[in-house]
């Protein structure tokens, strides 16, 4: 079959308990960039139990499509059914681009559909476009055009990789969370409804659930917070972020932390920002006793305003600092709580 005969963006639409994840929302923002440079439109894919009722919501968002596969075998979550039906509908539809979020459930479903379709998948991607690859022309061998460019931190975060598909459809591509930014709604938006049938072929993957157990999460989602007071080993302990807290609460915030607060088990994984951790946009981005390795600065870089506060220098957070203040974090941010307290009321 030929390249050509695959058109479209799709992305898959993850929802649980009959929720839309918020990635279903981001990954259909950059579909539109992306199909809107191919000349294509974009399809949500939606897939579970009683989830009829969700597609209008994916067209609110952005999907000029949606193609359900509603059907019991889908509750909960499996991976067997679930890759079953999505590689029905891959090989159905034939889109040229297949975007998954890189979540829990992403992780686990888009390897193994790729390996299904033949096709092969970057994972944990920071940036998709459209271009020509190689990026730059090479004698004796082809540049491809209007080709997806994905591209993802590689070898511990040291350097940066693009990545292309170039010679097998669909291209696929695994988006962290909170890295692409979704389109205001549009409320009333109807979608346009596909509904896809799929043989379920039941076989020993199909694994039985036998109980779900739900724990209440104990920690808030900081990748929903406007500021964020976040602390690195700088801060020299788990007591000291009371001082972090202090901060956040003033501001109506929330604190984070880097990687090295929560091996040093300061801090849940929850609240770690970075490569390893949680993707995060605030308004406002304290970064407290934290060196500014490029694996947390990949977390939280496109802040709208980074306040960066460290007692060295020299310390590569300053360089994306919008603000810096060279100081001991212990004099500095009580100050600081102080004066927005006076200030706040």
């Amino acid at each position: 079959m030929g390249l050509e005969e695959y058109k479209g963006v799709y992305i898959y639409a993850q929802q649980v308990d009959n929720e839309l994840s918020s990635i279903a929302f981001e990954l259909i923002g950059k579909a539109k960039d992306l199909a809107k440079d191919l000349n294509t439109d974009v399809t949500a894919v939606l897939l579970g139990s009683n989830v009829m009722g969700l597609a209008d919501q994916l067209a609110e968002y952005g999907a000029d499509k949606v193609i359900v596969v509603d059907d019991p075998k889908l509750e909960p979550y499996r991976t067997e059914p679930y890759a079953q039906a999505l590689t029905s509908v891959i090989n159905e539809f034939k889109p040229e681009i297949m975007l998954v979020g890189a979540t829990a459930i992403g992780r686990d479903l888009g390897p193994t559909v790729s390996a299904r379709v033949q096709t092969g998948l970057t994972a944990d991607c920071t940036q998709l476009e459209i271009g020509d690859f190689p990026l730059n022309p090479q004698a004796g061998q082809e540049q491809k055009h209007n080709q997806l460019l994905m591209t993802r931190p590689a070898f511990g975060g040291n350097t940066i990789a693009t990545i292309a598909c170039p010679d097998n459809r669909p291209q696929m591509a695994t988006v962290r969370p909170g890295v692409m930014q979704k389109l205001e709604p549009v409320a009333g938006t109807k979608a346009n409804v596909i509904e896809h049938k799929v043989a379920f072929e039941e076989n020993n993957r199909f694994v039985e659930i036998v109980e779900v157990i739900k724990q209440a999460k104990s920690v808030e989602n900081i990748m929903d917070a406007k500021i964020l007071v976040s602390g690195g080993r700088g801060v020299g302990s788990a007591e000291n972020f009371q001082i972090l807290q202090d901060l956040a609460d003033v501001l109506g915030g929330m604190v984070s932390c880097s990687r090295a607060v929560v091996e040093n088990g300061w801090k849940p994984v929850d609240c770690q920002v970075g490569q390893t951790g949680k993707t995060v946009r605030p308004n406002v981005y304290f970064a407290i006793g934290i060196s500014g390795a490029i694996q947390h600065v990949a977390g939280m870089e496109e802040a709208d305003i980074i306040i960066a506060i460290n007692k060295d220098e020299d310390a590569p957070i300053f360089d994306v600092a919008d603000y810096g203040i060279v100081g001991d974090l212990n004099k500095i941010v009580p100050a600081l709580t102080a004066a927005l307290k006076a200030e706040l009321g």
